[in-house]
């Protein structure tokens, strides 16, 4: 194994980093976590990242590569080893049962009922623990799993595309293509993080969208060797595709409904039966969620119900209307938007619609990057919009 002696703990720590970076689009909806293994002298001897849900964990894989080397060693890892048996089996006994003299995490387990136990599990074996690590690093792994695990909800992304002068769509609807080839590249890689895509029925009554990853749309030469694997990797285990259409107005021929990517359909009680059934003959699920005082879907039960069938992170590919409404209502963590350097004109579609009237009432966000992609910009922004 290769590993120059003396490697800083910082930099042992960067290294697990960019390992568990290579799970950005498998590891769903477990967290992308990566581990180093190194001897007293800093020669690093066994490396692993977690690949997919159900394949053995970072510290397993690094362990098998290390063999009889582990034993004594010190372990870097980017997430409190787990104490509990899930799919696999504690990653905490099997660092006790291996040896290790050292364990340095980069963050706590973020699941309030299990937090700190794996690494009391270690401290009782006689283990040494140092941590937390670069924390803010590891934490930018798995934004989505944290805030699962503490809050009972999936991270939302927007995405959105406009020309300069704030347009989407032409007043028609017509919308292809307000951005080139490198930004929808870009939206393929987010979507391919993902573990749910939520659009509404009338972006699929107007733009007939698959909304699945398509790794030859991905512009992988772009990406390193292991993600552009990983990125292909994906094609097996599609986001889910979901629908909120409160009166199931979904044609039973979308696009959306085909292929092997699952589709949920999110309606109201008061969606006629008959249009449920011509739905689930098509190959969907079809789920009744409480309505919001105007009827519709509530977000607010929908997040909720994408949380507990295991999603990490929540993209949101819809347009103004829906868009404009899971921002409103608060529930959107992170807004990217692509701008295209072209005009649309003053009848073309807003990027959202929002019933605000006064500089009073508007809503905070806060940049955060800003660049070029292709000949288009992405602006990336989180909210500060509380309801």
């Amino acid at each position: 194994m290769s590993g120059a002696a003396g490697n800083s703990a910082q930099a042992l720590m960067a290294r697990a980093i960019q390992l568990a970076e290579r799970g950005l689009y498998t590891t769903m909806p477990n967290p992308r976590v990566g581990c180093v293994i190194t001897d007293d002298t800093g020669q690093i001897v066994g490396e692993g990242w977690h690949q997919r849900a159900g394949l053995p964990h970072a510290e397993i894989e690094a362990l098998a590569n290390a063999g009889e080397r582990a034993r004594g060693a010190t372990v870097y890892v980017t997430l409190e080893p787990c104490s509990h048996t899930g799919r696999t089996g504690p990653c905490a006994d099997a660092l006790i049962e291996a040896g290790v003299a050292r364990v340095v995490f980069g963050m706590q387990d973020p699941n309030p009922s299990v937090s700190g136990e794996g690494l009391q599990k270690l401290r009782d074996a006689g283990i040494e623990v140092e941590g937390p690590l670069l924390e803010e690093r590891c934490r930018a792994l798995n934004p989505g799993f944290i805030k699962r695990m503490s809050l009972g909800l999936p991270l939302v992304r927007c995405k959105s595309a406009m020309s300069l002068d704030g347009r989407t769509a032409m007043a028609s609807g017509e919308s292809k293509w307000v951005t080139g080839p490198a930004a929808r590249a870009d939206v393929q890689r987010l979507r391919a993080r993902s573990c749910a895509i939520v659009t509404g029925v009338e972006t699929v009554r107007f733009d007939n969208p698959n909304l699945n990853v398509r790794a030859d749309e991905m512009a992988l030469e772009l990406l390193t060797s292991e993600q552009a694997a990983q990125a292909v990797a994906i094609q097996e285990v599609q986001p889910l595709r979901v629908i909120v259409d409160s009166k199931l107005r979904t044609p039973a021929k979308a696009f959306i409904l085909q292929g092997d990517a699952p589709t949920l359909v999110c309606t109201t009680e008061q969606a006629e039966p008959s249009r449920r059934e011509r739905l689930e003959s098509a190959g969907a699920e079809v789920l009744v969620l409480p309505a919001d005082k105007e009827g519709r879907v509530d977000l607010q039960a929908l997040l909720e119900e994408l949380a507990r069938r295991q999603c990490n992170e929540v993209l949101v590919e819809s347009g103004a209307t829906l868009s404009g409404e899971f921002l409103y209502r608060g529930h959107v963590d992170e807004l990217i938007v692509y701008v295209a350097p072209k005009l649309l004109g003053s009848t073309a579609r807003p990027l959202f619609e929002l019933p605000i009237e006064r500089m009073g009432s508007v809503l905070p966000i806060t940049i955060t990057d800003m660049r070029a992609v292709g000949h288009d910009w992405r602006i990336t922004a989180t909210t500060d919009i509380e309801r």
